[in-house]
Parts: structure tokens; C-alpha cells; sequence
């Protein structure tokens, strides 16, 4: 399986760094091809441009300005994606990678009649995400419901791909983690990712 694993953190020596590593490592060794998009790393700009927003509709949609994150992205049998949760939510740079990248034409159509959207990622078999946040396990589900997990689930995988399979691993309460759970995390996510066939 050919897996896109975005990796969403400024920091290299940061722990989602660390998850990204054990991702690709755990995958490749299972025979995978990773192709890792570093949105740091690769200076992805987030914002939605002008002529981007204002050509939304039209037929074409133009994505020549990520052409070559559109192929990678339609190249990919797998979605992977390493981020932390900041204030229960995505880093704005991958927000903007949905923003921009799952677009009309490459996640979805616009359905003729109006209104609804038509999934489009039909090569994308898999969508896993792997993040962290500095909230306990309680106030993130209880408390605020699981957002990114809702958005992910019944949003960006439901509307983008029909028959998709879909897996969230959070290590909650990052703050005060050990170094032994943090190596506990890593291991659960080779565990997890050796599972993919």
C-alpha cells in the first residue's frame, strides 16, 4: 500500500516528530511505501488565497498551485495524519491542507443539483490519525465530545471517500506524559500500523 503520512508540527525534535518517525518505520517495515509530506518542512502555506476561494465553483477547479501535493495525495492508497490537538482542534497548517488540497475536483464534486458534495478520494482506503493533546482523556471526550475526532470521522472521511477505514490514536495529557508513557504511545503505534495490510 503506497501511504501519504502528513506530519502537521514546527518543531523536529517535537514528540509528533518522534510518531512520525515510528509511523514510517512501522509501515516501511511491513513492505508500505511512505511518501512523508512535512508541511513545515516543505513551507506549506496554509491560507486559502483569493482566486483560490473565489474560483470554488468553477469547472475546473484550479489546483495548478499544489499540483504536486494533488498527485501525491491522489497517488496515495493510505491518509496518515501525525498532529498535535491545540485548543481541541487542528494546527492551522493543516487545517489549511484541507483547506486547500481537498478541493473540488480532487476530495469531492459539487453535486449539479446544489447542495450536497460527492466524495471523489476513491483511491484513499485508509485514514488514520495520530495526535496528542495536553487535555486528560475525560475533558476531551466528556467535556468537549471529541472534536478533531468528530470533524475527521463524520466530516472530512465521510464526505471525501465512500468505503473508507477510519482509526484515531491520541495520547491524551501530553503535558505531564512520562518518558515511559511516551515510549508506551510509540509502541501502540507500531502496534497499530503493523496491523495495516
Amino acid at each position: 500500500m503506497r501511504i501519504l503520512l502528513v506530519l502537521a508540527h514546527p518543531l523536529e525534535d517535537s514528540f509528533a516528530a518522534a510518531v512520525a518517525r515510528t509511523a514510517r518505520e512501522a509501515l516501511e517495515a511491513s513492505g508500505h511505501v511512505v511518501d512523508l509530506l512535512d508541511l513545515y518542512a516543505e513551507n506549506f502555506d496554509p491560507r486559502l488565497s483569493k482566486a483560490e476561494r473565489g474560483g470554488y465553483f468553477d469547472q475546473p477547479y484550479d489546483t495548478s498551485a499544489l499540483a504536486d501535493i494533488v498527485a501525491r495525495l491522489n497517488a496515495a492508497d493510505g491518509l496518515i495524519l501525525v498532529f498535535p490537538q491545540w485548543w481541541f482542534n487542528f494546527p492551522a497548517i493543516l487545517k489549511g491542507f484541507f483547506d486547500r488540497v481537498f478541493a473540488p475536483g480532487v476530495a469531492f464534486s459539487h453535486d449539479a443539483a446544489g447542495g450536497r458534495i460527492v466524495p471523489q478520494l476513491t483511491n484513499i482506503r485508509l485514514l488514520y490519525a495520530l495526535t496528542t493533546t495536553g487535555s486528560p482523556w475525560w475533558l476531551v471526550r466528556l467535556y468537549m465530545g471529541d472534536p478533531v475526532r468528530r470533524l475527521l470521522k463524520r466530516g472530512i472521511a465521510a464526505f471525501c471517500s465512500k468505503r473508507l477505514h477510519f482509526k484515531m490514536l491520541s495520547l491524551h495529557d501530553m503535558d505531564r506524559a512520562t518518558d515511559a508513557k511516551r515510549k508506551l504511545h510509540l509502541d501502540r503505534v507500531r502496534k497499530l500500523l503493523s496491523t495495516i495490510r
